[in-house]
């Protein structure tokens, strides 16, 4: 019974449109709804979704909760909030107020600067309303993340994608494996492995679990069992491969951990990292 933590869902055809994706995306410009994801994604086993946003539009928070609220699939959302600007207060608070909102999504490049006193305040108000971080960065970024991760360790951070390293079937780069060990080192980061096949070079992406092994072993062994959870990036991942595959990939180390880790690494942990609410 496992729970995705990491979906878009979006409809370029309502009357304002979106901002992502382009119309020029043969794959991703389509409408993307629950009923389209739960349609694949029930016969693997998956009993839920934390959506992200996939929109710096401010009404698209308000959208996706609507969303949630009525399709119980949906166990959590992920919004944009714009940290440092004269708004973040009135608009966490106003988000934050359904329980649904489970925090928001930066850039990494946020964290290139992190003593900003501005930037420090609104993660503390993330943080004191019981909401979480999560963030699309690479291991350039990881020493911003865990600077803001030791001093809130309140805050949970859900570090995206497994710090966008590229996979290309051997050993990764040791200076990304340093930087996510500097991210271990801190207890409230969690690391989402989510996108391995978007992330495999060359195109298209292989589909044998072994070709993603050597990353997802370097992230067990710096998170663990307990800190690594799993996302399926759907639809962006249809780009790579089709959902079944790219879910494979990941199931498969899993299993090859025994059944505790899957436990863990597909539901538990994501209701902790996200403290989702029981429906």
């Amino acid at each position: 019974m496992f729970i995705d933590t990491h979906t878009h869902f979006y409809d370029p055809h309502r009357r304002e449109g979106v901002p992502w994706p382009p119309q020029s995306d043969d794959v991703l410009y389509r409408t993307v709804l629950p009923d389209h994801y739960r349609e694949i994604a029930e016969p693997c086993g998956v009993v839920g979704t934390v959506v992200v946003e996939a929109s710096g539009w401010l009404e698209d928070n308000q959208w996706l909760l609507e969303l949630a609220e009525r399709d119980p699939f949906i166990v959590g959302v992920v919004g944009h909030l714009e940290p440092c600007s004269e708004h973040f207060r009135e608009y966490l608070a106003r988000f934050s107020s359904n329980p649904l909102f489970r925090g928001i999504r930066l850039g990494g490049t946020w964290f290139d600067d992190v003593d900003r006193p501005a930037f420090m305040e609104d993660m503390e108000r993330l943080a004191d309303a019981g909401l979480g971080l999560d963030v699309l960065g690479n291991a350039s970024h990881a020493p911003g993340i865990a600077t803001v991760a030791g001093r809130l360790p309140s805050l949970p951070i859900v570090v995206n994608h497994m710090g966008l390293v590229k996979i290309d079937g051997a050993e990764p780069p040791t200076e990304w494996a340093e930087r996510m060990a500097m991210l271990a080192a801190e207890p409230n980061v969690f690391m989402k492995a989510s996108a391995a096949t978007e992330l495999a070079v060359p195109t298209p992406a292989p589909v044998e679990p072994a070709f993603y092994a050597p990353v997802f072993e370097a992230l067990w062994t710096t998170f663990g069992e307990e800190r690594l959870i799993w996302g399926s990036d759907w639809p962006v991942c249809e780009r790579a491969t089709p959902f079944e595959a790219a879910l494979r990939v990941a199931l498969t180390f899993f299993r090859g951990k025994g059944p505790e880790a899957v436990s863990r690494c597909f539901s538990t942990n994501a209701r902790r990292a996200y403290g989702l609410p029981v429906r």
